[in-house]
């Protein structure tokens, strides 16, 4: 039972600080991922049809009349409870996870306060959860420290690039059209990469290596250029071999 190099790769890797949020709990910050995020990244991580969700437990543990803003208006807080069951496929064996969490309501209408409470709880039992596999879903915010939450740097101003030199030039027919949106394309997946670790499972994906080997070597040498640096921004020692 394990998960293949590239998905290990993935849940080892820091969580981006653009993805963690705050807000004030008990008189102190609180920092979370929210819940549409944690079921992207288990998406991405594990495979669309990879991995399941289930709430073996759901229960209202609180249904109150109470006074709601400032003008104190009649209304209603509700409290639920839940269990949630994560099965994720490891290779051909299915790995299971449960986390419980809680959820609060507040409305004038007692229906809709049931409801905010309700998917509240399954939301947040769901990320306890998932949390369990990695910095992605959370982990990492668990460490007081924050160790594994990865800071975005201030991007410098690049100095103007000398001017390259001049090389043979290629067939029109080479630099322009269905090839030249492909040099995009590559460039845009690798734009989207967050961290050394997801540039690697890119690069080794069959379709971009078959992309890749389907340019010109003038066009191939673009893309390394491109890799090479994004490499450098991502601060990570590799190279575009392999």
């Amino acid at each position: 039972m394990s998960f293949s190099a590239d998905q290990t790769a993935l849940l080892n890797a820091p969580l981006a600080s653009a993805h963690v949020k705050s807000r004030k709990q008990g008189g102190r910050n609180v920092s979370y991922v929210e819940g549409w995020h944690a079921i992207a990244e288990a998406n991405r991580i594990f495979g669309f049809g990879a991995w399941s969700r289930e709430t073996v437990d759901l229960r209202c543990v609180s249904e109150k009349e109470r006074e709601i803003g400032e003008r104190k208006e009649p209304g209603f807080g509700v409290t639920y409870i839940a269990r949630v069951r994560i099965t994720v496929m490891a290779g051909d064996a299915p790995l299971i996870r449960e986390g419980c969490g809680t959820g609060h309501g507040i409305d004038r209408d007692l229906g809709q306060a049931h409801e905010s409470a309700l998917k509240e709880a399954e939301t947040d039992a769901m990320k306890r959860a998932l949390m369990t596999f990695g910095n992605p879903f959370g982990l990492a915010l668990y460490d007081k420290e924050q160790t594994n939450v990865e800071r975005e740097l201030p991007r410098a101003t690049p100095a103007p690039a000398p001017a390259p030199a001049l090389a043979p030039a290629e067939p029109a027919a080479v630099q322009s059209g269905a090839q030249l949106k492909l040099v995009a394309d590559l460039k845009r997946q690798m734009n989207a990469c967050r961290s050394g670790a997801e540039f690697v499972s890119l690069k080794g994906q069959a379709e971009f290596k078959r992309a890749f080997n389907g340019l010109p070597q003038h066009l191939q040498g673009e893309i390394l250029r491109h890799g090479k640096d994004l490499l450098a921004k991502l601060g990570t020692p590799l190279t575009m071999a392999g």
